[in-house]
């Protein structure tokens, strides 16, 4: 965390019924805290010290297509212009499960009811979607959704809705360039509405409210003023918002069902050709030996997010049907080989411009496991665990990559896929079209051990890189056994008993399941 352990942490924990552990936070302070040597010498503890002062921030924007792209709010309106992107604003959407909390729509809310004083209306559509259920309750208790409504807004469902791509748009085409701007956590292209076309820009909850009443990207709401009906210019004051509702929090109905207290009596009903759903089957277990001659699927270019792996958007009526979600797998990823998205050559029969999905689905179909080859940041964005589970499910051995995005690799880990970063990142070119890839010493595996990887030519040349992994041995358990779930129980192929996966010593094929238990 960034900032310590404070009062206000306290108070929070308090209004959400968690006074115990605000007590237990209290007694244990002072290590939530940095320690004082970090203190008094930070660049004794770190590579890069950065020095922030809070006061001469200004509200940043970021985007389109990156929340890595980000500028102070006033300069927004030149850089728009420069690059011709559209000024006008479309949409303007606050909430999803980010920045939607009740001090974030307080301030929204205070924006909002400025404007309405002044009988401005929103000129953007404008889309409100609270966190929770507990958060709805509450702002619409404290009048903040009839604020919203009076200035256009439309409040819609606690959900993910459009930050994730739940958003059937009618206002615009398929193709037409437009701007939107929200509070959400993510703005990779396509994400929000499924098109390429729309530019969208991320920032706070009460900039997008402003926003959303000027309808352009050129407006400035720490300068710029806008005219009221009856001809004064109008500019907005600085956002206010209590932190904690007086009230405390409103409860509206409780979604928590507990669990059976016998979890086998629970009987769930699958119809066979649900599209909706299937029954996860445990992963293959690995079977002790090293990854000899893998076709590489795919070697993707650039940016590649898990927005890029696994697309959401129409793709979420699937979610819980890993086999029909998997149809979107790099759908939206740079082919490094050809410059295709979402498609690639079929290692196997040579044909051109194949989704990958399907090629992946041949691969696995004739017992042909694969890697993938990616860039800087691989997997950044959502942590959508379909990114990492598509790939597995589709016999995806091993990811090697220039460096990971955190959640993705951990991801990874969890459903048995091997990831591996480059000891030198330009070790990233070595890989061609038609390469086949072995990974050695698996058996040998171990936390902080180099891996060797070979990449075998269409010429019969051999190039041999190392890899690095940062797997602990809980982790390498999860390799071995197939997934992190597959490790929850497994049996010693030496003695028959159950036992920890980090306590098991395999030899090749000691791979085979036993009776009522999961694969090793």
């Amino acid at each position: 965390s960034i900032f310590p352990f404070d009062p206000r942490m306290a108070a929070y924990l308090r209004a959400t019924d968690r006074a115990d552990l605000a007590a237990l936070a209290e007694e244990f302070r002072e290590h939530l805290v940095a320690d004082p040597e970090t203190v008094d010498s930070p660049a004794a503890f770190y590579d890069e010290l950065v020095e922030i002062n809070l006061d001469t921030l200004e509200p940043h924007v970021v985007g389109p297509h990156s929340p890595d792209r980000g500028r102070p709010i006033g300069k927004l309106g030149g850089e728009a212009r420069q690059n011709a992107w559209p000024a006008q604003i479309t949409n303007a959407l606050i909430g999803s499960c980010t920045n939607s909390s009740y001090e974030d729509m307080r301030r929204a809310a205070h924006v909002a009811m400025q404007g309405l004083k002044a009988g401005l209306k929103a000129k953007a559509t404008f889309l409100i979607t609270p966190g929770s259920d507990r958060i709805y309750q509450t702002i619409k208790r404290d009048g903040l959704i009839d604020t919203f409504e009076k200035i256009g807004g439309t409040v819609l469902a606690n959900a993910c809705g459009p930050c994730i791509g739940q958003w059937k748009r009618t206002d615009v085409g398929p193709n037409q360039k437009n701007a939107i701007v929200s509070s959400f956590n993510r703005n990779f292209p396509g994400r929000n509405d499924g098109s390429q076309e729309t530019l969208s820009f991320i920032t706070s909850p009460d900039v997008v409210t402003a926003l959303a009443f000027a309808g352009t990207l050129e407006f400035n709401p720490l300068t710029d003023t806008l005219t009221a009906p009856n001809g004064e210019r109008v500019r907005f004051t600085a956002p206010e918002g209590e932190e904690l509702p007086r009230q405390g929090f409103a409860r509206g109905a409780e979604g928590y069902e507990e669990p059976a207290a016998d979890p086998d009596s629970v009987k769930i009903e699958i119809p066979e050709n649900s599209e909706r759903l299937q029954v996860l089957g445990p992963f293959v277990a690995w079977d002790g030996k090293d990854f000899i001659d893998l076709p590489i699927l795919v070697k993707t270019k650039g940016k590649t997010t898990t927005d890029h792996i696994s697309p959401a958007g129409p793709w979420l009526r699937f979610r819980g049907h890993l086999d029909k979600i998997s149809d979107n797998m790099f759908l939206g990823a740079t082919n490094a080989f050809t410059g295709e998205t979402g498609k690639g050559v079929h290692p196997l029969t040579g044909a051109t411009s194949q989704p990958f999905a399907k090629i992946a689905r041949d691969l696995k179909a004739a017992g042909v496991q694969w890697i993938v080859v990616g860039d800087e940041n691989y997997g950044e964005g959502s942590s959508r665990e379909h990114a990492a589970m598509s790939p597995r499910y589709l016999a995806c051995a091993a990811v090697i990559v220039r460096s990971f995005a955190r959640i993705h690799e951990t991801n990874l880990k969890k459903q048995g896929v091997l990831p591996l970063t480059f000891a030198d990142p330009a070790d990233y070119d070595k890989f061609e079209q038609g390469d086949r890839v072995s990974i050695i010493g698996l058996y040998t595996l171990e936390p902080g051990k180099p891996v060797t990887v070979q990449i075998k030519k269409a010429d019969g040349r051999v190039v041999t890189i190392q890899a690095r992994h940062s797997m602990t041995r809980e982790q390498i358990a999860w390799f071995r056994a197939g997934s992190a779930l597959n490790a929850g129980e497994v049996i010693d192929p030496t003695t028959g008993a159950p036992a920890k996966m980090e306590e098991v010593h395999l030899e090749p094929g000691d791979t085979k399941a036993k009776p009522g238990r999961k694969d090793v």
